[in-house]
């Protein structure tokens, strides 16, 4: 039996999933994605607070009756994980996407209000615990994804995946054009979950100078990182980053490896890098660190949302 699409699983026009993306997305960008026929996704950490996250829900579903959806951190770096679940759960999302940890709480909540969850995974191993936690869809993070990607190529990753579980998969990483959708499609993906060509819209509330370095860079600028949360994360090669570097000086690689301690050190560091990304977001400054990937290659002009899914869902 075929598996569902995203279309079928969210009755969306397209199946495209606005990748959730810090510091990046926001209620403006997933209203338009929702107008524009596909879904869209918005990381809880984006809001400093529950009430915050809470306006942002209701104000998207003032909007539109159409399904978006709330991407939640899950390991123990995210103290708010909690609240922002439940808070989700009360105000009635459509889906949530995880990351960075297990599902487990997520899915047994969600399942209450039958709200769907998608699962970030870099292997089959991850997708087949997933798919045994009740998961409703495999979001498979390739080696092409922006922020914290995977190890394997996408033509590799979707078809292992498919072949191991039951559940819908949907690729993450590589597309920023019609054909790299299509492509992806054949080789059997549900749908494509996609962020980095979204960076450079009229919507993003980053910076022009952030916006403009999706534009002027391409994909062989673009490195990983582990200063900014101790997890490998793709940034754009500025002359800032190549001044500080990629890697975790001794100190941090010491708390790191320290087991007692290693749950609050993951903690401070992960919040240390979300300012030094807040500040680069919202800042243009000589000292930069821009979360992309490397389908920047194909962002040649900053435009409007609408515009951005038409390019993708047009031929």
């Amino acid at each position: 039996m075929a598996k569902a699409t995203l279309t079928d699983l969210l009755d969306i026009q397209y199946p495209i999933i606005m990748a959730p993306m810090f510091l990046v997305s926001n209620t403006a960008m997933v209203k338009e994605a929702l107008d524009a026929g596909i879904t869209g996704c918005i990381p809880a950490l984006n809001y400093r607070t529950i009430p915050e996250l809470r306006d942002a829900i209701r104000e998207i579903k003032a909007h539109s009756n159409k399904p978006f959806g709330i991407n939640l951190i899950v390991n123990k770096s995210n103290i708010y994980y909690e609240k922002q679940l439940e808070a989700c759960v009360e105000e009635g999302v459509d889906y949530f996407i995880t990351s960075l940890g297990s599902p487990k709480k997520t899915i047994e909540r969600a399942k209450t209000k039958g709200i769907k969850v998608f699962c970030d995974v870099v292997n089959v191993e991850m997708a087949k615990k997933c798919e045994g936690l009740g998961a409703d869809g495999i979001i498979a993070v390739n080696s092409e994804a922006g922020g914290h990607s995977g190890k394997i190529e996408g033509k590799t990753l979707i078809p292992m995946i498919n072949e191991a579980v039951n559940i819908p998969v949907i690729s993450a990483g590589g597309v920023a054009t019609y054909e790299q959708f299509q492509e992806r499609m054949s080789w059997g993906a549900a749908g494509c979950s996609v962020g980095t060509i979204f960076i450079a819209s009229d919507e993003a509330p980053v910076s022009q100078g952030y916006k403009q370095a999706c534009v002027d860079y391409g994909a062989k600028d673009i490195i990983h990182t582990t200063k900014l949360s101790g997890t490998p994360c793709t940034v754009i090669n500025t002359p800032y980053v190549q001044k500080v570097g990629t890697k975790q000086n001794l100190l941090e690689r010491l708390m790191h490896t320290n087991k007692f301690f290693k749950k609050y050190i993951k903690m401070f560091i992960s919040w240390q890098g979300i300012g030094s990304l807040k500040k680069a977001a919202f800042n243009t400054t000589y000292k930069t660190v821009w979360c992309a990937g490397p389908t920047i290659e194909d962002v040649h002009a900053i435009r409007p949302v609408k515009e951005i899914v038409r390019s993708l869902t047009t031929a």
